[in-house]
């Protein structure tokens, strides 16, 4: 085993395909062809999809077959659980529970390990495990049973219901990419067993006053899974493109956002774009947003796919352990876990 080191971050997201034209908006993309058993529909939903993830990085989807209703409870629970007083919501602090799930009070994360804190509090969570669970048992942070606040009765019922939606909505997502790169339609289905799923539900407190500077909610940076599946509320997402413009990513009504992360980037030895993005503050109504980060399994190895290399563009990374990958960034961006900067097994394997 290598000596473990931070692991290495895409050098610039805008650097990757050049040739590209800049983007100065976010397509919109429907789904529901992967709903259906039209081979050519799907094959033309993914030419689409395809043209997004190498052009932009982000896109939009419609027709995703989840119910306003769940997306409503979802947002219901989000509301009362950070109306809590303090004292309440810090019994279930990430930091006290030292595993990933759980409560994130302002300050508990951080974009990068040199950025300030982040202005947004939270709520993790995975995959709902038994308590005999062997990764749980085996001391694993990322693995186990979820922690759910005793105080709001309903939060476990509506919450993961939400959870296992887009769940499966990122399984679909997953099949379609597997179209746009040309490979069987369940050829990521192997490697999202297990995989490291995680919700995070995020309050941003309002701007106190609208007409002060505008207040950084998180820093600029990009996802490191495979992609982001993103339900918000209000505007204050940016995305930055090769110009160094940051284009907004308002929500659109029946709509998810969804984004490439640094591992499909890598999957995709750069074809598909990790993309820098931000989140700004500046309106006094509060904002909530649910982010979905779809990561493959813990055990997974991402190596470039043979489709996306050639003797003229070779594979840009080495062979990359997943649950390594993550573990090492939930290193250097949550504050439980800094202690573990530089004592973790390094993720790439050559």
């Amino acid at each position: 085993m290598k000596e473990p080191t931070k692991p290495t971050k895409i050098e610039n997201a805008n650097d990757a395909n050049t040739q590209a034209a800049d983007f100065t908006e976010i397509p919109v993309l429907d789904l529901s062809a992967m709903f259906g058993n039209s081979r050519s529909a799907k094959q033309a939903m993914a030419r689409e999809l395809r043209n997004a993830c190498i052009n932009v990085g982000f896109f939009y989807v419609k027709n995703h077959a989840i119910p306003a209703s769940v997306i409503q409870d979802v947002r219901n629970q989000t509301e009362q659980f950070f109306s809590l007083p303090r004292e309440t919501k810090c019994k279930y602090d990430i930091g006290k529970l030292k595993r990933h799930r759980g409560f994130v009070p302002i300050g508990g994360l951080t974009a990068g390990p040199d950025e300030d804190p982040d202005q947004q509090e939270g709520y993790e969570l995975g995959l709902e495990l038994p308590a005999d669970d062997p990764d749980y048992l085996s001391g694993s942070k990322l693995f186990g049973p979820n922690v759910w606040p005793e105080e709001l009765p309903e939060f476990q019922e509506e919450v993961y219901a939400y959870f296992e939606a887009i769940f499966n909505l990122g399984r679909t997502l997953f099949r379609a990419f597997a179209l746009a790169l040309d490979l069987p339609e369940n050829y990521f289905d192997k490697e999202i067993t297990k995989p490291i799923a995680q919700l995070r539900l995020l309050y941003y407190p309002p701007n106190a006053n609208e007409k002060s500077e505008p207040t950084m909610g998180i820093g600029a940076h990009t996802d490191y899974e495979c992609f982001t599946i993103l339900w918000q509320t209000e505007p204050g997402l940016q995305v930055q493109n090769r110009a160094k413009e940051w284009i907004e990513a308002t929500p659109i009504e029946d709509c998810f956002l969804v984004n490439i992360g640094d591992m499909m980037m890598r999957w995709t030895n750069n074809l598909f774009r990790s993309t820098p993005h931000r989140v700004i503050t500046q309106t006094s109504k509060k904002r909530y947003s649910f982010p979905f980060f779809f990561a493959a399994n813990y055990d997974t190895v991402v190596r470039s796919l043979d489709s996306c290399c050639s003797e003229t563009n070779p594979p840009a990374y080495p062979p990359t352990k997943f649950g390594y990958w993550v573990e090492n960034m939930h290193a250097y961006s949550y504050v439980y876990r800094h202690d573990d900067r530089g004592k973790l097994p390094s993720p790439e394997l050559e």
